[in-house]
């Protein structure tokens, strides 16, 4: 019965196989979950979906498929429910303070609650908002939509507002895992953690304790040694475009920016705007007067670091092939010419497109600096992050 189920997990790429499919019925068969739709869920998120970044689309699947209950009407779902009376005290203890069991008990129990929703259908005409009593909404009563009572029923409520509703799957808490996806600042340092280097640099100031173990085996007594704490010895130039059509991403390049300080050690921050010329700024504000020559940033850090440069690359292409193409000043030389040394410079060197992959073909800007980059321009999602960390590590 759930081969659809099965189906649908794998067209949408959540990468579930046979195997995986053949244990979640064989947890079914062995009764691990029963009479637990919100279990239902976790077990079969915990069969079959082996990476995070896939959890969303699962959700998604999931919705689909089990959707039928969600579309009864009340007087269905009061006419069909069978819930053993050991799951409902099971679910109440898991589930309930001790005050919220106590107003359930004031109505009489589980039973007394879905006679009560039976005669208030049939007694009510129209809708109804607040109060305690009828159905309705943004009130107290124990059966509506928008309001609140520890043993509710809803009606006519597309999610539970106190997340006390047992489809899980619809708060779509796993969005931001997806890889296909724009990222975050907590994705974000995910997909950096994978360009590392560990080295132990500076003070002796951590606690060295296998060492200091042997030493005071060896020795009889106690010898605390320590050493350096150990950082990432990852070298990393931060290249980023600011202003003009870069404001509607400044969310995104701000949330990268932090995840990459946190991250690196060793982070060198510049600003440009559209393309790289001759000089390039260490604030934001880009002040004509705090320029510092990009031909000294090419002196001073050597090919050991990485760099990476941030922009949407969308610009006319006149301000990368033509001298005195720049929009905000005259340059003496095109920025094809400054992106050509700075790639000589450091030859590990990536460019992060915060545009969809999708619209890149449309800007012949776009395409003119992802030739110069020799094809290593990645949009700015969690899975062209990681490309592009892949092909920094290399």
């Amino acid at each position: 019965m759930f081969t659809r189920f099965f189906a649908e997990l794998r067209g949408e790429g959540v990468g579930t196989s046979l195997r995986e499919y053949l244990a979640f019925l064989e947890a079914l068969q062995a009764e691990v979950v029963l009479y637990d739709p919100e279990g239902f869920y976790h077990l079969a998120r915990a069969t079959l979906v082996k990476d995070e970044r896939r959890i969303d689309r699962f959700d998604r699947v999931f919705a689909r498929c089990f959707a039928g209950l969600g579309e009864l009407t009340a007087e269905e779902l009061v006419a069909r429910i069978e819930l053993p009376a050991e799951w409902l005290r099971k679910l109440a203890e898991k589930h309930l303070t001790e005050a919220e069991k106590a107003e359930i008990e004031a109505l009489g129990g589980f039973d007394a609650l879905m006679e009560t929703l039976r005669k208030r259908l049939a007694e009510q005409q129209g809708r109804h908002q607040g109060g305690s009593k009828w159905i309705g909404t943004a009130g107290t009563s124990p059966f509506g939509a928008y309001g609140y009572n520890p043993e509710g029923v809803r009606i006519g409520q597309d999610g539970s507002r106190h997340r006390r509703a047992v489809k899980v799957w619809d708060r779509r808490e796993f969005r931001n895992f997806d890889d296909d996806v724009e990222i975050g600042s907590r994705t974000i340092k995910l997909a950096l953690r994978r360009l590392r280097r560990w080295a132990r640099e500076g003070a002796a100031d951590e606690l060295d304790l296998p060492t200091t173990i042997r030493r005071t085996a060896e020795q009889g007594w106690l010898d605390v040694v320590t050493r350096p704490e150990r950082h990432n010895a990852v070298k990393v130039l931060l290249f980023l475009d600011v202003g003009g059509s870069m404001d509607e991403h400044v969310r995104m390049v701000a949330e990268l920016f932090s995840a990459a300080r946190a991250e690196f050690r060793h982070l060198e921050p510049f600003y440009f705007h559209n393309c790289l010329y001759e000089g390039v700024w260490r604030d934001n504000r880009r002040r004509w007067d705090a320029q510092t020559p990009t031909a000294e940033v090419i002196r001073t850090f050597g090919p050991d670091h990485r760099a990476v440069f941030v922009g949407d690359a969308a610009m006319s292409p006149y301000e990368i092939l033509q001298p005195g193409g720049a929009n905000e000043h005259w340059n003496a030389e095109p920025g094809a010419v400054w992106l050509a040394r700075a790639l000589e410079a450091w030859p590990r060197a990536v460019w992060l497109n915060p545009t969809p992959e999708a619209h890149w073909r449309y800007s012949q800007s776009t395409e003119l600096i992802a030739r110069i980059f020799g094809g290593r321009m990645f949009p700015l999602t969690l899975a062209g992050l990681d490309a592009g960390i892949r092909t920094l590590a290399r």
